[in-house]
């Protein structure tokens, strides 16, 4: 009997227990273990498991789920080694997912009461003698109007607090680092964030002498200028690179064994058609997960993942040009898609013509920057494309390699629209 299917679960236990359909992505963990890399960077588009992964290395790895028996029979359970490991370390995990504010001072704020709930985690620690009294007081005052100075530290202080008491290093796991970032630069605040970002980093992952690994994940890789200085030791995992490349989304295979769960064999044309088309690194044929369970639950040919409410308006016999509905449809509300949307509005007209030809089914040659500054998109149009990559909008069919350039030269990158969906 086919799994039930369950839409928009993101908590790697909450799926076991309730036996909904799941693709086995454990063998993120041994990749990702192995690989020995402290701090890593993992940019996909949104909706491709992130939050999800995070949750299950969260679970795998924290003293908090030592007792957790749901990776049994799982690939990552066939290691004994790794056995040895599940339930062993100390792991701080918090997300900026819901960090959308309207000004700085909001945003700020925000952040700062994320930490304070992830704090309430660990009262525990104030019982007993692991902390001293000034630890204590220290402790109490973590709140959503600690000022900056303060709350850049909280998270590296956090780390020392539990070491401490578990006598091990920290894991610390930061999911949608980049969605504050996105936002200040929609709503004009972003060098003031950037600064406050940038300390908070630091701190935790790079002047932290109790971190053991971490993880970072997001939709855009933003310049290591600008809130990643310092942080010499960060390992950037963009959609173009070959690690974990078949570790976020579905593969081929896992569709097709999906589909024969659901006695739905006979639609895989028209699944490859509207929801394949992702390329990470060399691995190409990787398919929407958010689209597919979607249609797995439905079985109908829907726009899932792309925005939604975007109406093809009409007056009499003229319809509006390709460039200007995607300026005007109104998107999802995510800041990749505030984002895409301002920059198809304000940008050149070159854009507005290369828009044009990726809708009509050409594709485009142009470099790409893939380290993005948000404040600069509208002046830079390499980032622009590089953000559209990185949202899963355009796919890289082919690319220069750099050792058939002149010195000097930048390599150029075919591009084209992802799939039928998009």
């Amino acid at each position: 009997m086919a799994r039930v299917v369950g839409i928009g679960l993101q908590d790697f236990s909450k799926i076991q227990k309730e036996k909904v359909f799941y693709v086995d992505k454990t063998r993120f963990i041994k990749e990702w273990w192995d690989s020995k890399d402290e701090v890593v960077l993992i940019v996909r588009p949104r909706r491709f498991g992130k939050t999800l992964t995070l949750s299950m290395v969260e679970q795998f790895f924290s003293v908090a789920y030592a007792e957790n028996n749901y990776f049994e029979g799982m690939e990552i359970w066939k290691e004994e080694r790794f056995r040895d490991l599940q339930g062993t370390y100390p792991v701080i995990s918090l997300s900026f997912s819901s960090v959308k504010e309207r000004n700085y001072e909001d945003a700020r704020k925000k952040i700062c009461a994320t930490i304070q709930m992830l704090y309430q985690k660990y009262w525990f620690l104030l019982d007993g003698n692991t902390l001293t009294e000034q630890e204590k007081d220290a402790f109490l005052q973590v709140t959503a109007e600690m000022p900056e100075y303060e709350a850049a530290l909280t998270l590296k202080t956090l780390s020392c607090y539990l070491k401490r008491y578990y006598g091990k290093k920290v894991i610390i796991l930061l999911d949608e680092y980049d969605t504050p970032m996105q936002e200040a630069c929609v709503k004009g605040y972003w060098q003031e964030l950037s600064d406050f970002i940038r300390n908070l980093l630091n701190s935790t992952f790079k002047d932290n002498p109790d971190l053991e690994r971490g993880i970072m994940t997001g939709i855009t890789r933003v310049s290591k200028d600008s809130i990643f200085s310092g942080l010499n030791h960060l390992k950037v995992i963009t959609t173009t690179s070959n690690e974990y490349a078949d570790c976020f989304g579905f593969t081929k295979e896992e569709v097709s064994n999906a589909l024969k769960e659901y006695g739905l064999e006979d639609r895989q044309n028209q699944v490859k058609k509207w929801y394949d088309g992702f390329i990470f690194g060399r691995q190409k044929d990787i398919y929407n997960p958010w689209s597919i369970l979607n249609f797995l639950d439905t079985v109908k040919y829907r726009t899932y993942w792309a925005p939604v409410d975007c109406h093809l308006q009409v007056a009499g016999s003229r319809q509006i040009s390709s460039s200007s509905y995607l300026a005007r449809c109104h998107c999802e509300n995510t800041s990749s898609n505030s984002l895409v949307s301002k920059l198809v509005r304000e940008g050149s007209r070159d854009i507005k013509e290369k828009f044009e030809a990726l809708l009509s089914g050409k594709t485009i040659m142009t470099p790409i920057d893939e380290q993005i500054v948000d404040s600069q998109l509208d002046k830079n149009e390499e980032a622009v494309w590089s953000l559209l990559v990185a949202s899963g909008y355009l796919k890289v069919v082919a690319h220069e390699e750099l050792e058939e350039l002149d010195g000097g030269e930048e390599p150029l990158y075919e591009l084209a629209l992802t799939n039928y969906e998009v």
